[in-house]
């Protein structure tokens, strides 16, 4: 499977059909192991679409250090330009929309047009929750709160009247084949030090791409209110909100066609 150097390190990357180039910055703890995933999305049959693995996660390297929101955003724009891609359009999803900010003001010329799905700009914007924080909690406990963080429409009578509802959630996170990999808790660790310490509020203005903000109505995680913040900070951005939480784009049937129109309207 493709690997690349970047800055030293060894990278998992993967790319799918043909057409103007789109870039995937993906959420908190991916895996591109784990499917099906954006590859296997509709996007694939529009354009030609590239993600993957970011420093810490999957079958990239994990690093002692290095775990900053500036190193993703600098890793993600030398895979474009080993690539020999001069620009892309990009999604960014959650943790990788946080990403996608810090690409998008470190490297515009990297990104010709970016949406940025349920995600938080940090500082004086809000952040997304702590997701740190649920590590040790009980696991039954954490993945009842993630599951009522995910969507706020759960809530514990909905789960004990669903008990099937947890051991859904239980295999959809479950990466228990891969702990023993070196560094594979200390890079997750990694990556959610970076997101906690995620804060672009006050350089948001700087990006003049054309940007779509999306979010769902029922998310816990990034609140409506921090993507409102979010759209009141970011020249010309466009802001949508959709029926579903945290994991709206797989909730609401329209988010791929809207999210493909907004891709078509550009000229990367």
């Amino acid at each position: 499977m493709p690997h690349i150097s970047l800055h030293g390190l060894s990278f998992y990357y993967e790319q799918a059909g043909q057409g103007r180039d789109v870039l995937v910055l993906n959420g908190s703890g991916s895996d591109m192991r784990v499917t099906p995933n954006i590859m296997q999305s509709p996007l694939t049959s529009h354009f030609r679409v590239t993600s993957f693995d970011p420093r810490g996660l999957g079958q990239s390297a994990k690093p002692e250090d290095g775990y900053t929101m500036a190193a993703y955003a600098d890793d993600a724009a030398a895979l474009l330009e080993a690539l020999g891609l001069q620009s892309a359009m990009v999604l960014g999803i959650s943790f990788g929309g946080m990403v996608g900010q810090e690409l998008a003001i470190r490297h515009p010329a990297c990104v010709s047009r970016a949406a940025l799905f349920c995600t938080a700009a940090g500082g004086q914007g809000g952040a997304s929750y702590p997701l740190h924080e649920l590590a040790d909690l009980p696991e039954d406990e954490r993945l009842a709160l993630s599951l009522k963080l995910n969507d706020t429409r759960i809530d514990d009578a909905y789960i004990k009247a669903n008990p099937d509802a947890l051991e859904t959630a239980r295999q959809r996170i479950d990466l228990s084949a891969y702990a023993h990999e070196p560094n594979w808790a200390h890079g997750r660790a990694g990556q959610l030090a970076a997101r906690a310490a995620h804060d672009c509020w006050e350089r948001l203005p700087q990006i003049d791409c054309p940007i779509w903000l999306a979010g769902g109505k029922y998310d816990g995680i990034a609140t409506p209110q921090a993507m409102q913040n979010m759209a009141s900070q970011i020249p010309h951005a466009k802001l949508d909100f959709y029926e579903g939480g945290h994991l709206f784009i797989v909730q609401d049937g329209k988010t791929f066609p809207d999210l493909i129109s907004f891709f078509n309207q550009g000229t990367a």
